[in-house]
């Protein structure tokens, strides 16, 4: 699993070749890991993150408790299968992951 770091933003590319070579599945949390060339990324949709805080401050601005607000959890993620990485490394992803995602990558 390859975290969206500032390491990988900057290495990502070559960090999935050495993955592809030792023929390893590797994983990311950011979008611009699939088209660095990890095999799946799934991450959480931070546009819907920053609209949800976004009414939360709203709320205590115009005078709600923030201890009485409900902690929500994230709903929005996003899928994205590279099938090249799973070539590469001689894996084959079932179709029903293929139907799940956001965006493949051929």
């Amino acid at each position: 699993m390859a975290l969206g770091d500032p390491f990988m933003a900057n290495n990502g590319n070559a960090v999935a070749q050495l993955a592809t070579k030792a023929r390893l599945p590797l994983t990311g949390d950011w979008k611009l890991a699939a088209k660095q060339g990890v095999l799946i990324c799934y991450w959480i949709e931070s546009t819907h993150l920053f609209r949800r805080s976004a009414g939360y401050v709203d709320k205590i601005l115009k005078g709600a408790a923030p201890g009485t607000l409900p902690v929500e959890q994230p709903i929005k993620f996003q899928l994205v299968v590279n099938l090249k990485a799973a070539k590469a490394i001689g894996l084959t992803i079932p179709e029903s992951v293929l139907l799940q995602a956001d965006e493949v990558i051929r």
